[in-house]
């Protein structure tokens, strides 16, 4: 009679704990960057991984799809906060983390600047532009109240900007670290 490989899995060891922990942490405070879940996910896993990791990696570790992690893949592409790898011989890509947190940061700032302020300027200049009694009190206050959101749109607008050219600034360095 021969003896049966024990086929019980091992339990994840604390370090394996912590970063699912972390994975599934990023993933829930998507929302209050911009991102989708499997985004963040994503994201996370590859900045706790040492070594770049494959579509295949990504999919098996997250338990998404090939599309998904196809996709999820290009978006973070897209915002500045993962990279392309190449390796010599193989024909599989590989993935690797922007590492610079103030980097990420500065990635994150540039991507909802351009997605959310920028569109919401966009949207206020055309209202702005709509014709109307000045003797009216509502267009008035209408107008008034354009005005004042299109004056602290711009205000951030310069802020952001300014971080955004600052590359690696010593203020922002600091200003940036005061968050961290």
């Amino acid at each position: 009679m021969t003896e049966q490989p024990d086929l019980t899995p091992t339990p994840p060891t604390p370090l394996e704990q912590a970063k699912t922990q972390f994975i599934q942490l990023w993933g829930a405070s998507a929302a209050n960057w911009g991102i989708n879940r499997t985004m963040a996910q994503m994201h996370a896993l590859l900045l706790v991984s040492p070594e770049p990791l494959s579509t295949e990696d990504l999919m098996t570790q997250l338990q998404i799809s090939r599309g998904n992690a196809s996709m999820t893949v290009r978006d973070l592409i897209d915002w500045g906060l993962v990279y392309k790898e190449l390796r010599a011989g193989e024909r599989r890509e590989f993935y690797v983390a922007e590492k610079d947190m103030l980097q990420v940061t500065r990635c994150i700032i540039r991507e909802r600047k351009r997605r959310e302020l920028d569109a919401m300027k966009r949207s206020l200049d055309q209202l702005a532009t709509l014709p109307g009694d000045e003797n009216d009190p509502n267009y008035r206050e209408f107008h008034r109240t354009l005005t004042d959101i299109q004056q602290i749109a711009d205000g951030a607008d310069r802020v952001l900007g300014g971080l955004m050219r600052a590359e690696r600034n010593w203020f922002l360095d600091k200003f940036l670290r005061l968050f961290m």
